[in-house]
């Protein structure tokens, strides 16, 4: 599963990431999280499975699933409190929840 996080500046989704991957190895998911800034975001997905949208982009979530859908990647709005998830166990739930709901 390749997931791309993105934040505005590219900052805290790359604390976001390296959560997510170690949450992930402990647990021994082929997860392969990587970040993104917001003016990049639409080149990054063509090649990733899901995209994090830090709490913070709330408000462009209908334009970042717009540029999402024609390549069949799903969009998860983070929760406001994602960059309390030290260890990234919560954020991991957050995918498997949204990867359970079924395909984008």
């Amino acid at each position: 599963m390749r997931i791309l996080v993105a934040c505005g500046a590219g900052a805290s989704s790359t604390f976001v990431a390296q959560r997510i991957n170690r949450a992930a190895r402990a647990r021994d998911l082929a997860f392969a999280a990587t970040a993104t800034n917001e003016a990049a975001l639409a080149e990054g997905m063509a090649t990733v499975d899901l995209v994090l949208l830090g709490p913070h982009l709330a408000p462009r979530l209908a334009q970042v699933e717009a540029l999402a859908a024609p390549h069949g990647v799903r969009v998860v709005l983070l929760d406001a409190d994602v960059f309390a998830d030290l260890d990234g166990s919560r954020t991991l739930a957050r995918i498997e929840a949204a990867l359970e709901d079924g395909p984008a």
